[in-house]
């Protein structure tokens, strides 16, 4: 959806913007959400619990990953908003080699730590090899995801939020069907829906390059452009490690919780599985804000706008934390009827773990929405090295919860793993937003 985000009414055009993208965000989900009703039904119980148990670790080096590419194109945005159009297409193009050469080395580097992390977080004996078979093919999907995180986040920055969305469709559309193909019919087991997913990915990937490449009028990438550039490349990773540390910090305390929770064995890790995914679901309104945010007050930074920043975060806080209360009913009305997809040998004690996780998060769920609207609008700023610190109140979070918390209360611990995260990011956000907003007015009145 083209959407002019210097001129009209802020809050209007963030949320045109932002609904291509929290489709997106969906669909995007919908990976994971579809691999494990098919690998929970069709395969068993002890194999959704093999694939969520590599949630922390996924997130920990394919998180780090993306994280680089949305530092990647935050100049993109702002030259864009400066209408700086030659220096845009450079810091494009660079950022597509970037992507590329930095996704192999990953591919590498993933497979040798994979094990080895497997084990250190206390992998239980009879889903180890599932685990390990399902995230070492995935794994080959690294620089895909890289790309096309890449080519989409170029998309936006021009004001495009619609086509990467097509995009998603064709590219679920073929996960799902491989799903079926690989997992039911040909009986291939979490390997199958591992190279689906990783085929899924190839599409998405391919579709979103020929657009940026060849059909996005307001970008013009010239292979010089993608020719490395020294001084480009420190620029963007500069931008870029800061939100690849908070996606590694923040995973390094999911994979300390996993730890906590594998203790409880295979039900609970299938039970917080089945529960996670619905909570990432109830994510997406409040993600695809902050992302629409973000693009928003990079463009308008760019352009100097900074009345027109103020004004759209103050609205995005209030619409953002209204849409938290609603998810909140219904993590605690409908998440636990929602955890029975996922599972055919349903018991009362996976129930239980996942009524007692989704009524807790629920009850918290407006420190998840500070959290979006700050970290993004800082982000888009360029000033990603909130990311890190909010990352690291996340892990401190989760490392009381995990060591301190839990050996005394048990389960109900590991259930405010998640408020304590977000609240303890949510404060240096605040702060640090709080500071740049007196240093905008004295712009502003200046």
């Amino acid at each position: 959806m083209k959407n002019d985000l210097l001129s009209g009414n802020p809050v209007k055009r963030i949320v045109l913007f932002a609904l291509p993208i929290m489709l997106s965000s969906l669909l995007q989900y919908s990976y994971n959400f579809v691999d494990n009703i098919i690998v929970g039904r069709y395969v068993s119980t002890a194999a959704l619990a093999a694939v969520g148990n590599i949630g922390s670790i996924n997130s920990f080096i394919i998180g780090a990953a993306l994280g680089l590419t949305s530092g990647f194109t935050i100049p993109v945005a702002q030259k864009f908003g400066a209408g700086d159009y030659r220096a845009m297409n450079k810091y494009a193009g660079n950022s597509i080699s970037l992507s590329a050469l930095i996704g192999m080395a990953l591919v590498i580097i993933a497979h040798i730590v994979s094990n080895p992390i497997l084990r250190l977080i206390n992998t239980p004996d009879d889903i180890f090899l599932l685990s390990s078979s399902y995230i070492n093919i995935l794994y080959f999907g690294i620089p895909l995801q890289m790309l096309f995180n890449n080519f989409t986040g170029m998309a936006r920055a021009v004001g495009e939020s619609r086509k990467p969305l097509y995009f998603l469709v064709v590219s679920v559309g073929v996960n799902f069907a491989l799903d079926i193909l690989f997992v039911r019919n040909l009986g291939w087991g979490v390997e199958g829906a591992a190279a689906a997913t990783v085929l899924a990915y190839l599409c998405a990937t391919a579709f979103a390059g020929y657009y940026v490449l060849y059909r996005e009028k307001k970008l013009s990438i010239k292979a010089g452009d993608m020719k490395p550039n020294f001084n480009i490349s420190a620029e963007q990773l500069k931008l870029g490690i800061p939100v690849s540390m908070q996606f590694t910090i923040t995973s390094v305390g999911s994979m300390i919780l996993q730890t906590a929770i594998n203790g409880f064995g295979s039900s609970a890790i299938a039970a917080i599985t089945a529960a996670g995914r619905v909570e990432q679901v109830m994510n997406i309104p409040m993600s695809g804000l902050g992302v629409g945010n973000a693009t928003f007050v990079s463009q308008n930074y760019g352009a100097q706008n900074y009345k027109r920043i103020l004004k759209a975060v103050r609205s995005i806080m209030l619409l953002d934390m209204f849409i938290s209360l609603f998810c909140s009913m219904v993590l605690i009305f409908a998440g636990p009827h929602v955890v029975g997809w996922f599972i055919t040998d349903y018991s009362n004690e996976i129930l239980g773990y996942a009524r007692q996780y989704l009524y807790t998060i629920g009850g918290c769920y407006v420190f998840v929405s500070l959290l979006f609207v700050f970290r993004n609008t800082l982000q888009g700023l360029g000033f990603t090295y909130a990311n890190t610190i909010a990352g690291a109140g996340e892990l401190l979070g989760r490392v009381l919860v995990s060591f301190v918390l839990t050996p005394v209360f048990g389960f109900p611990a590991v259930c405010f793993a998640g408020p304590a995260a977000w609240l303890l990011a949510d404060i240096p956000l605040v702060v640090i937003y709080l500071n740049k907003r007196k240093k905008f007015k004295l712009l502003i009145n200046n």
